[in-house]
């Protein structure tokens, strides 16, 4: 890959990067040599991105052209909101106090040379601002408020290399050179893969969607079809545009780095598997319930609860229920009340947090079915048996200890047509993703309890039956899809 600084005069710029080929921007936007070359990484660092000048032009161009520009149009038009900053910082919140709270002035600039700073203090924190907002050259401002003393974002902005001390360019060169270098080309597996598959995992994660054991064959079945498989955790969001796929294997929400990374990923143009659309639906339970409902999926009886209509479940539903926050997941945020007393005390702790939630008539039975879907085909069949003396798959006890029910798992053709095409219907309403599809099944009904994005695929459990066969079926997924979007 071709790594191209663009800049506005060659002539005058004052950073020797070795391994790079500098070159001015009227140029790469009309020698069709670089209109018609593949496979560039291009670095803009134009003065001014501002919409219809050069440097807003060859990050647009890069793009068409199926370059890789940095940044790239969507970041140019983030650093110009101040709303999108704003929301997108909220997530370092507690990074920016704990790194600025010793600052005695009330005022803070930070500069980020290719996602580093040169004080070693402020090297995570330049790290995760580069990782949202992927220029090359930034300065960000921050300032603490008068009346709370908590420090806030209040700009960020690409600068241009005349805006760089003097005293900091040998550091911006290195940041530069350690940058460009930073993923070198495993020649072994090189010679045998066509396509870069990014796998995100949080290795602190609890209960991982895939164990460890499960991650390598994965690996293993992405090298048999042709993929070189990295796993990558958040800190490498900045890295996206290097692959040509990404696969989330880490528990995602909508509020969270999870989302902004498949999102990010999906505008880059990589095959991204959860995309962000099914995680949007299938994390919010409130959405699922009206979709299911719109096109008569069989569920539990379901009220989306407000506080105009709290006082109506007990009638509507009868005790026990069942209520979930709008985001829950692994049996946390559920609750099951059995009196009118903790209907009301749950009800309102939950309304606290959220101005909708979700009420269902409680279905008891000793096992959930669980059918995992992927390119709109059922791949396995599993059943999950409730935790001892417990009405959840997975019991979560007071003092932070889980219990979890056993699985067995069944093939596709094996269980019920019933439980299979009902788990087809409710996923092919999400998309194309991969779906987990949780059902009950009561004497010669089944009902959809929700439709999960991100499901388990754990050694010895999903794999059961179709063993490293699944793992296969699931890259050579990716592998359609990729060549299907480069055939575009």
């Amino acid at each position: 890959m071709t790594i191209l600084l663009v800049v506005d005069k060659p002539k005058s710029w004052p950073l020797h990067i070795s391994g790079v080929e500098v070159v001015a921007a009227r140029t790469y936007l009309t020698d069709p040599a670089y209109s018609e070359s593949r496979g560039n990484k291009v670095f803009n660092l134009c003065r001014s991105y501002r919409y219809q000048t050069a440097g807003y032009y060859v990050s647009l161009l890069a793009a068409a052209r199926g370059h890789k520009p940095l940044p790239d149009i969507n970041t140019i038009q983030e650093l110009k909101s101040r709303s999108v900053i704003r929301v997108l910082s909220e997530d370092l919140e507690e990074q920016v106090q704990r790194a600025l709270h010793p600052l005695q002035s009330d005022s803070f600039t930070l500069s980020i040379y290719f996602g580093r700073n040169t004080a070693r203090r402020y090297e995570s924190l330049a790290l995760n601002l580069f990782n949202l907002f992927q220029a090359p050259l930034l300065r960000a401002q921050f300032r603490r408020d008068a009346k709370t003393e908590k420090w806030e974002l209040t700009s960020i902005r690409p600068i241009s290399v005349n805006e760089i001390p003097e005293n900091h360019r040998d550091f911006v060169i290195s940041a530069a050179t350690d940058y460009f270098s930073g993923r070198k080309p495993r020649a072994r597996k090189r010679a045998a893969t066509r396509y870069d598959l990014a796998v995100l995992v949080n290795p602190d994660e609890p209960d991982p969607p895939s164990d460890e054991r499960a991650l390598k064959k994965f690996q293993k079945a992405a090298e048999a079809v042709g993929l070189d498989f990295e796993l990558i955790t958040r800190d490498d969001f900045h890295r996206l545009a290097e692959f040509d796929a990404l696969f989330i294997r880490e528990t995602t929400a909508v509020n969270h780095h999870t989302f902004r990374i498949a999102q990010r990923a999906a505008a880059e143009g990589l095959v991204v598997i959860d995309d962000p659309v099914s995680i949007l639906r299938c994390t919010n339970k409130v959405y699922l319930a009206e979709l299911l409902t719109r096109h008569n999926v069989p569920t539990p009886k379901t009220m989306v609860v407000h506080k105009g209509n709290r006082g109506d479940i007990a009638g509507h539903l009868k005790l026990p229920c069942v209520l979930k926050q709008p985001d829950s997941a692994f049996s946390r945020g559920v609750s099951k009340v059995d009196t009118a007393e903790e209907l009301v005390q749950e009800v309102s702790r939950l309304l606290d947090k959220s101005d909708l939630i979700i009420a269902q008539e409680f279905l008891p039975t000793a096992f959930d079915w669980r059918v995992g879907i992927c390119d709109r085909r059922p791949l396995f069949v599993c059943r999950y048996h409730m935790a001892r003396k417990h009405w959840q798959i997975i019991h979560h006890g007071a003092d932070g200890s889980k219990q979890e029910g056993g699985a067995d798992t069944l093939a596709v053709g094996e269980a019920p047509d019933l439980i299979v095409n009902t788990a087809l219907r409710a996923a092919n309403l999400i998309g194309d993703g991969l779906y987990g599809v949780d059902l009950k099944q009561i004497d010669d009904k089944c009902c959809v309890m929700e439709v999960n994005d991100n499901p388990n695929i754990d050694a010895g459990v999903e794999d059961l039956i179709l063993k490293d066969a699944l793992y296969r079926e699931l890259m050579g997924i990716f592998v359609k899809r990729i060549e299907q979007r480069k055939r575009v």
